[in-house]
C-alpha cells in the first residue's frame, strides 16, 4: 500500500526515465525531488498521515510514502529545510531517519 498526495504532472524527462535530473531537479515538474527515510510506518493509514503532514510544508507539490520500505518521496519547488521535514514527520507521529 502507498499513500500519495500529488498535483497533476507532465510525463517524460530530459535526464532519466524517473524524471530526476542529476542535481535532484525533477524535469517533469520543475521541482526538486528528495527521498527520506521514515520509521514506524506499517500501513496505508501511516502513509497517509505522513503524506498529509509533509504536504503542508510550503512549496511541496507531491508526496509518496511507502510503509514497506520506509521511504517517502517529496517533490517541492526548492530544497526543503531538513528541520521542516523532521517536524512534519514528528507531527504525524513517526520518526525521521534522514535522507535515503
Amino acid at each position: 500500500m502507498t499513500a500519495e498526495t500529488q498535483l497533476p504532472q507532465a510525463t517524460g524527462s530530459c535526464c532519466s526515465p524517473g524524471g530526476a535530473c542529476h542535481d535532484g531537479a525533477d524535469a517533469t515538474t520543475g521541482g526538486v525531488t528528495a527521498v527520506y527515510r521514515v520509521t514506524g510506518m506499517t500501513c496505508g493509514h501511516c502513509e497517509g498521515a505522513v503524506a498529509e503532514e509533509l504536504s503542508g510544508i510550503e512549496g511541496v507539490s507531491s508526496v509518496k510514502a511507502v510503509a514497506s520500505t520506509g521511504q517517502v518521496t517529496v517533490v517541492s519547488e526548492a530544497p526543503l529545510p531538513e528541520e521542516a521535514v523532521r517536524a512534519a514527520v514528528d507531527e504525524a507521529g513517526y520518526a525521521f531517519a534522514g535522507r535515503a
